[in-house]
């Protein structure tokens, strides 16, 4: 049945491997409880075992956000059980949540990402630079424009294709999750930037039948996340910046803190960063506070009073 249930998560909602992966996780860990702990299966699990799968979750110093993710996954499943006609009922529907405290995303200061972009720029155009060392520096410069540009999820940038960059628009078409589209706004800064990793890449042969706009050395796939996250983590070394603090979703972060910071609206933040619930976007309000204190200082007719 976890079988099945993955196969309605890809085909009806269309997602992502990523998730469909943790899923699989997620329930079969929780199928090997149920059996073993429980004398059941997971399908056939009451109330009590679902609390008990938890309980032993904390106990082994699971953080609440990992026990709260495991009991997502269990209410996909079982109601999908119930739409099935497989279970007459819902155990997960009295098992309360755990309950968490949402951390602050890390973000980098302005001046930080400026002495980022900076660095990037420099290296792409540093005519000592090795031979074979010059296509991942541009490439480098490409990705992290792009990225503080748009905002968008790393899956996203590097599953980009090539056919974004032909049109003349001051925006890219990005694929989110469940397959929604929405559109970004492009700077020129980084539309330059792409301009000259397209000029690079399209020197190979290969990319003639390539469709990603930043392959992988052999042109067979798109270059790996956890690729740029590494070139990324070296850069930001580079700049003094340690790589504790250095990630794409933390340049994502600094996107949208960014434009809290300067102004920008939180349902414009929202809709850049493809979030189908405001609640999730307000995770960056505490970089309002300074800014909504001062204009209540500047502008409410009291507050000189």
């Amino acid at each position: 049945m976890i079988d099945a249930f993955l196969e309605m998560m890809s085909a009806e909602r269309g997602a992502a491997d990523n998730t469909l992966a943790s899923y699989r996780r997620d329930l079969e860990d929780a199928e090997r409880f149920t059996r073993s702990s429980c004398g059941t299966r997971l399908a056939e699990s009451a109330s009590s075992d679902i609390a008990a799968l938890l309980r032993d979750m904390e106990k082994a110093g699971f953080a609440a956000s990992s026990q709260a993710r495991r009991l997502s996954a269990l209410r996909q499943y079982f109601r999908f059980l119930h739409a099935e006609g497989i279970r007459a009922d819902d155990p997960t529907g009295v098992v309360m949540s755990p309950k968490r405290a949402r951390a602050l995303p890390k973000i980098l200061s302005e001046n930080e990402v400026d002495r980022l972009l900076h660095r990037a720029a420099d290296e792409a155009r540093d005519p000592s630079i090795a031979a074979g060392q010059v296509q991942s520096a541009v490439r480098t410069r490409a990705l992290l424009e792009l990225l503080y540009a748009t905002g968008m999820r790393v899956t996203e940038l590097v599953s980009l294709p090539v056919s974004v960059a032909w049109s003349e628009e001051p925006f890219f078409i990005v694929k989110g999750k469940g397959g929604k589209e929405r559109m970004v706004p492009v700077t020129q800064s980084a539309r330059d930037a792409v301009s000259d990793h397209l000029q690079l890449r399209d020197r190979d042969p290969r990319s003639a039948t390539c469709p990603w706009l930043f392959p992988a050395e052999s042109y067979t796939k798109a270059i790996a996340r956890q690729v740029f996250a590494r070139d990324l983590k070296a850069l930001g070394a580079r700049c003094g910046i340690p790589s504790a603090r250095m990630s794409p979703h933390v340049l994502r972060h600094a996107f949208a803190s960014h434009l809290l910071q300067n102004g920008a609206d939180l349902r414009v933040v929202q809709q850049l960063l493809g979030h189908a619930d405001i609640s999730t976007t307000q995770i960056y309000t505490h970089v309002m506070e300074e800014r909504l204190h001062r204009l209540v200082s500047e502008n409410h007719p009291l507050a000189c009073r």
